[in-house]
């Protein structure tokens, strides 16, 4: 889908050279793929503490458990 940005162009050779993406486009969407990846990383971390386990739950007998 094509989009017209006015983005900021020293940054954006600077992203392309220190990600060796031969485009601009590879850049940005190099880019934007790692800030879904970080922001999905940071939805992890705010489950923390909100998800119940059961008090019987042993993972260690699992790993024994032949595959």
């Amino acid at each position: 889908m094509p989009t017209n940005l006015a983005l900021d162009d020293r940054l954006i050779e600077r992203v392309r050279r220190v990600g060796k993406h031969k485009t601009k486009k590879e850049a940005v969407t190099a880019a934007l793929e790692e800030y879904l990846q970080r922001r999905r990383q940071l939805a992890v971390l705010d489950l923390a503490g909100t998800i119940d386990y059961a008090a019987d739950y042993d993972y260690k007998a699992l790993r024994r458990r032949p595959g």
